[in-house]
């Protein structure tokens, strides 16, 4: 039996045909968007991250230059708060953000690799000079005061300027190359669109001229009954474009123009629909030829996801940039605002404690009373709740350690009270008891402060004074001691002895007033006599972050009692250092040394 090309088989040739072409649309539709999807998810995912880190980098090292600025031009202890966030930046901030950097930048160019590696490398260097060549020698109050190590971290303060300059210009560079290629990588995306577009300008043309091509050739072959070109007329109408319009006609060939007219007109929507899309007019009107419309269903989706993509992707770029800049603003005014509050309190302070130390007997004063002594005074912050008085009264050497409630600037203004009380009875009575001095002195604290006054808020205070008072006469080697809390220790022949104090302080007594205990001592040549406040052994440290306690300070005063006067002195105060370790200074120090 001879081959024929039927009628039924010429409409599946030519459906075959749009068949393929529409395939080739769809395949290449499916090809572009994901390729587009890819370069957004790259944008979105790599390329901004990348951007904002390496900003976030920069930010960093604005950060580390100020606080090592302050570092090095205002005096202050270990713990400020300022050094304590330096400290933090280098040692966990710095790490986390170079941590998080490095996976972004596994998948960057080798180029940006490079410089990002030259960034590491230099930003290294950079915390490192900070940490060993600034930080480590100005680790001290006193370390600011002494000009060699001023000058010492001088060259390398201004090294790191140059240094961080140059970070800056590599670091501006890498961000610039990151979001040049963020806007290449865009511009990419916009030619898949616009390549998108030419093609689907194309297939709608190629579907077009076929669909003509179809409807000519299958026309002119119809020579079946009405009944079968209606049949295939109506199959047209789901997808197949005639050239020309059909008349309006009452019978069978009439329903089958009316069907072709109406496919004319939905294939002529859905070309116009296309071309909107691929200009990104999202807001198109589309209907479908019917709910098996499978490209027109597509077409659908197509715009939806590209629409919802791009609304995503630009929502996200605004409120990252938004978010940068508002977060930038809020830091900078922040930071201002601190920084003038920072400098009004420490200046008061600093002044505050230039007052304080002009009461503090200068230490050529000191030895001229006590020939052979030390004082270990170390505040804990810039001014001090503890004092040390030293006078002469005739043949008697007074020296006193006073520990007033509280530190700081509290603590700063009842050594104010307590000196000016010392001052006064001493220069306007013939008193050298300490006992009776002190018993004066909590007089004078009571009244200063209305605590004897019964209806006044001020007698539920606990203010007061904790205290050693010695009077020493060197020709007879006479001492008297009184204490309130603070013993008295005298080490002679490699031995410690202890005078204990009364067990109530100054200013401050509940029920019946006490008087204090006077203790008359007959020492001997080189005795050592030791007053002290709390604040050495209550200092927390070691291994196991604990007190000093009170018997490791008499075991280290009989270890260091063989040793100079002034050299006790810096045994002493190399200790506590060693023991505070990095935990935060908790009281006042004072320690006075006196050797008969």
């Amino acid at each position: 039996m001879a081959f024929r090309f039927t009628i039924g088989r010429k409409i599946g040739t030519g459906f075959g045909a749009l068949l393929f072409l529409t395939l080739i649309a769809f395949i290449a539709t499916i090809i572009i968007v994901t390729k587009s999807k890819s370069q957004t998810d790259s944008v979105v995912g790599q390329v901004t991250p990348s951007v904002s880190s390496l900003k976030e980098f920069n930010y960093l090292l604005q950060k580390s230059q100020t606080l090592i600025t302050k570092w090095y031009l205002f005096q202050s202890t270990n713990d400020d708060i300022s050094k304590t966030e330096l400290r933090v930046l280098i040692n966990k901030e710095y790490p986390q953000l170079k941590n998080k950097v490095n996976e972004l930048a596994k998948d960057w160019p080798e180029e940006e690799k490079l410089k990002y590696k030259s960034i590491v490398k230099f930003s290294d260097e950079l915390f490192y000079l900070y940490q060993e060549e600034i930080m480590s020698p100005l680790n001290s109050w006193e370390s600011y005061q002494d000009p060699a190590i001023k000058f010492t971290v001088t060259g390398p303060f201004e090294d790191s300027q140059e240094k961080i300059k140059m970070l800056y210009t590599q670091l501006n560079e890498l961000i610039s190359q990151k979001q040049t290629a963020a806007e290449e990588t865009t511009t990419q995306m916009f030619q898949s669109f616009n390549f998108l577009d030419r093609l689907v300008k194309l297939l709608g043309i190629g579907l077009f001229v076929g669909g003509i091509l179809i409807a000519v050739f299958t026309t002119r072959s119809i020579t079946k009954p009405i009944q079968q070109l209606k049949k295939m007329l109506l199959s047209m109408g789901l997808g197949i474009l005639p050239k020309e319009r059909i008349s309006y006609r009452t019978d069978e060939i009439g329903e089958m123009g009316t069907a072709l007219n109406s496919l004319v007109e939905s294939m002529e929507s859905t070309t116009e629909f296309a071309k909107q899309t691929g200009t990104g007019n999202f807001e198109a009107y589309y209907r479908p030829l019917s709910k098996d419309d499978s490209l027109g269903h597509a077409l659908l989706k197509m715009r939806d996801s590209l629409s919802e993509n791009e609304r995503v992707l630009e929502q996200k770029v605004i409120e990252r940039t938004e978010e940068v800049v508002r977060q930038k603003e809020e830091i900078e005014v922040k930071t201002k605002e601190l920084e003038i509050l920072f400098k009004q309190v420490t200046d008061s302070i600093h002044y505050a404690k230039r007052i304080q130390e002009a009461i503090l007997p200068p230490n050529s004063f000191v030895k001229q009373v006590l020939p052979q002594s030390f004082v270990l005074y170390k505040p804990k912050d810039i001014v001090s709740g503890d004092f040390y008085w030293v006078d002469k009264k005739e043949d008697w050497s007074c020296f006193a350690a006073v520990d007033c409630t509280g530190h700081g600037v509290p603590g700063a203004f009842m050594s104010i009270v307590g000196y000016n009380l010392l001052k006064d009875i001493l220069k306007n009575t013939h008193q050298v008891n300490p006992a009776l001095i002190m018993d004066s002195m909590n007089d004078g604290v009571a009244n200063t402060l209305h605590t004897n006054n019964k209806g006044s808020d001020h007698s539920k205070t606990k203010d007061g004074m904790d205290m050693s008072f010695c009077a020493i006469n060197y020709k007879t080697l006479e001492m008297q001691y009184a204490g309130a809390f603070n013993p008295l220790y005298i080490i002679r022949n490699g031995e410690l002895i202890q005078y204990k104090a009364d067990k109530f302080p100054v200013g401050m007594y509940v029920g019946e007033k006490q008087n204090f205990t006077n203790h008359t001592i007959q020492l001997q040549k080189d005795d050592l006599v030791y007053i002290f406040s709390d604040g050495y052994a209550d200092q927390f440290g070691g291994p196991k972050g604990r007190k000093f306690m009170a018997g490791n300070f008499r075991q280290l005063l009989l270890e260091v009692s063989n040793q100079p006067i002034e050299k006790q002195k810096t045994i002493l105060n190399q200790t506590i250092e060693e023991w505070r370790g990095n935990l935060e200074q908790v009281d006042d120090m004072l320690v006075i040394g006196v050797k008969i």
